[in-house]
């Protein structure tokens, strides 16, 4: 742990970047997937 140092602010920002961006592109991936699923299966039927 000595030899470990604290990242500096820039690097920090880049990489909580770099998350959030693979979190919306994944999130945004699935909801496509699950919006064309929904077209898929929808039967016309009301409830």
């Amino acid at each position: 742990m000595k030899l470990a140092k604290k990242t500096s602010k820039d690097d920090y920002i880049t990489h909580l970047r770099l998350v959030l961006l693979g979190l919306g592109v994944l999130g945004g991936i699935s909801f496509m997937i699950k919006l064309i699923a929904e077209f898929i299966t929808y039967t016309g039927r009301t409830q």
